[in-house]
């Protein structure tokens, strides 16, 4: 199997103010690929107090950094962003083996990631205030935008490398400093992009990263922390929850990109090829481990059973296997846990009168990987059309008319991505107006990008990251009021 190139991007300790170091108490964990079960390595695991001296250098670090001119932040930013891309084949193979997804999703995901950082380091020179006109002539009022402080984020396992990148990259362009804990299971991504960003010139203290299996008490204490003032977490909704509660007594600025329950419609007047493409890309990437992916497909009757029978043949032609090997399509899922949830979810499906027609089981016993599945006959109230099923399963679900289509996308808790295929222009305007979601994909199954605001309203959570609206939660702004002017 093929190693690093550049071995020192593989580090196992902590990062904190700008030192490689152990755990307090010496602690260590194993990091274990779900393709074989094998152990990838082992990182420090990190305490309460490891994360306490993570804050304190980032608040040390805090001054420093937000009085760098936009422009010197945005050099900083530009450097990291070319060494990422420049050890974009290491960093696809790190993920790749603590994560499981293909090689080739892997590199994409990195790609993403850095994009984020290229994004931020010009945004970072476009952070404008206003001149206000004033109530009387000896008055002038005004705008400016400032950090701000120490940002502490919570990274999940699914995206490990874009999801941290999109989160430091915006703090760092609006001046400031972060402390980050990347999920248990996936360490090595976030280790290797401290490493790539020391390089880029990040000075120490403005980046800090704390590995560790115990979430729950790393997550209290960045909520709690006095010189903590913002919470950014990815994750799930319960989760994101109790962050929020623990984050309003300190009165701290939060984002949350919490669960999704994307719908995807195919209305009758669609370019049933084009959704099938886009069924593929939304439902299968990362196994199905995605926030956004397809969870509930809404069918219109006059084309249900042509498109079932072309996404099973699209299905068919997945194929499944070790990451790490050429022409894979769908890796392990992350755990075993992750595989009892989705059979689970299947099993109540088809309780309910649905039917498999391809996939709907493991490959083996006690294996991570979960086949490529498209159930039929879905039933509304099957629990797979309420949770997440994070697992490649297609749920299709007939409706008959667009009001019917639309009651049953919004009927869920989540708005995070909605999906839709139709080529009737009014309905596009339609339908997009009444989704109840954040971000709403039309004729198109991959909606991610750097330069759209990224986000979900109900519990799916707030706050945009991306785009120009991005660094938003990341400043304060100030209102100044200059008067006894003559």
């Amino acid at each position: 199997m093929r190693s690093l190139v550049d071995k020192s991007l593989r580090r196992d300790q902590l990062y904190i103010n700008g030192q490689w170091c152990d755990a307090q108490r010496g602690g260590v964990y194993p990091v274990i690929n779900p393709a074989d079960g094998t152990e990838v390595g082992k990182v420090a695991n990190a305490g309460v107090d490891d994360a306490r001296r993570a804050i304190d250098a980032a608040t040390a670090a805090l001054a420093e950094w937000q009085q760098r001119s936009a422009k010197e932040r945005s050099n900083v930013l530009h450097a990291w962003f070319s060494l990422v891309m420049e050890n974009r084949e290491d960093l696809a193979l790190l993920l790749t083996l603590e994560q499981g997804k293909p090689l080739q999703e892997a590199k994409a995901e990195i790609t993403y990631g850095a994009s984020y950082i290229e994004w931020f380091a010009e945004e970072a020179k476009r952070i404008y205030g206003d001149v206000i006109a004033p109530p009387s002539a000896d008055k002038r009022l005004l705008t400016l935008k400032q950090p701000v402080g120490v940002v502490a984020a919570i990274t999940p396992w699914n995206f490990p490398n874009a999801m941290l990148a999109r989160k430091m990259a915006p703090a760092l362009a609006a001046g400031c400093t972060v402390v980050a804990k990347p999920a248990g299971a996936t360490p090595l991504s976030a280790l290797a992009l401290a490493v790539l960003a020391e390089r880029a010139g990040v000075p120490p203290g403005v980046i800090n990263i704390v590995t560790s299996t115990d979430a729950a008490a790393i997550g209290k204490e960045f909520t709690t922390h006095p010189q903590v003032r913002k919470i950014t977490f990815t994750g799930s909704t319960a989760v994101g929850k109790e962050l929020s509660q623990q984050a309003a007594r300190g009165v701290k600025k939060v984002t949350m990109e919490l669960g999704g329950n994307a719908p995807f419609i195919v209305f009758s007047d669609a370019d049933l090829d084009a959704a099938v493409a886009g069924a593929i890309a939304s439902k299968f990437r990362n196994a199905g481990q995605t926030c956004v992916c397809a969870n509930r497909f809404y069918v219109q009757a006059e084309i249900y059973d042509q498109f079932a029978q072309k996404l099973q043949q699209a299905i068919s032609q997945l194929r499944i296997g070790n990451g790490v090997e050429p022409d894979v399509d769908i890796g392990p899922l992350i755990n075993q846990a992750a595989v009892e949830k989705v059979e689970q979810l299947v099993a109540d499906a088809v309780a309910r009168g649905a039917r498999v027609v391809i996939g709907g089981a493991r490959t083996k016993a006690h294996s991570a990987f979960y086949l490529p599945t498209l159930l039929i006959e879905v039933p509304s109230d099957a629990a797979l059309c309420e949770e997440e099923i994070f697992g490649p399963v297609a749920a299709l679900i007939k409706f008959d008319t667009e009001q019917e289509a639309i009651a049953l996308a919004n009927a869920s808790e989540y708005g995070l991505a909605g999906y839709f295929y139709t080529q009737n222009p009014s309905r596009i305007w339609r339908v997009a107006e009444q989704l109840e979601c954040g971000m709403v994909a039309i004729n198109d199954g991959v909606l991610s990008n750097e330069m759209a605001p990224f986000g979900g309203i109900k519990q799916s959570g707030m706050g945009r990251e991306g785009s120009r609206y991005g660094l938003d939660d990341y400043l304060n702004i100030k209102y100044l009021c200059q008067g006894s002017l003559e």
